[in-house]
């Protein structure tokens, strides 16, 4: 069942993507520089369209992804070329409501992990595997940057991108909470203030 399911998957990427190249026209010819000149870093939650909630195209900007859109030395280390080499003079950091790094803690995710790597369930409470044939005790060594309040995540992360020593102190760095179940952006005037420009 899980292998017809992934071939179907493959087969309908590769149907997008050969009726999407079909109609790329003039995209070829976009330049490699983010043609507004700001980048995101954001969730990798599905429920988020950074192109629909920031109103963007191809080529406009840079969108940075990872699980909880944390500032994490892989996020710095993209926005930091992000700038320095191709130009973007203004970040965004946008967490958002909901999210699944609210559901869990390092400890959490550890002990999963060294019981067993298949996919986890979760009862709206708490975190099981459904079998127990041995994973690895490394997840007990990785900070997985779990979320404990979403607005404080914001500023911790603003926070830590303004004090990172490759970033430059002109870039203003906004944070936001994109709230899921209205689709609107709401600024975290605190994280703001903490990215202002120096």
């Amino acid at each position: 069942m899980a292998k017809q399911q992934n071939s179907l998957i493959y087969d309908e990427v590769l149907a997008a993507n050969a009726h999407y190249a079909d109609d790329f026209g003039d995209k070829s010819e976009l330049a490699l520089p983010p043609a507004r000149g700001f980048a995101i870093l954001t969730c990798m939650d599905a429920r988020l369209d950074p192109a629909k909630y920031a109103g963007l195209a191809e080529g406009d900007a840079h969108v940075i992804r990872n699980a909880g859109g944390r500032a994490s030395d892989d996020a710095i280390r993209s926005l930091v070329i992000s700038h320095k080499l191709l130009g973007t003079r203004t970040w965004f950091v946008i967490h958002h409501t909901n999210c699944g790094m609210e559901l869990f803690s390092d400890e959490v995710i550890g002990t999963l992990l060294e019981d067993d790597l298949e996919t986890a369930s979760f009862d709206g409470k708490q975190w099981s595997n459904p079998k127990h044939r041995g994973g690895h005790a490394h997840g007990h060594f990785i900070k997985w940057h779990t979320i404990s309040n979403p607005e404080e995540s914001v500023v911790q992360d603003v926070r830590r991108i303004r004090e990172h020593p490759l970033v430059p102190p002109y870039i203003p760095i906004f944070g936001f909470i994109y709230d899921v179940k209205t689709g609107k952006l709401i600024e975290v005037e605190t994280a703001s203030a903490a990215g202002r420009p120096a």
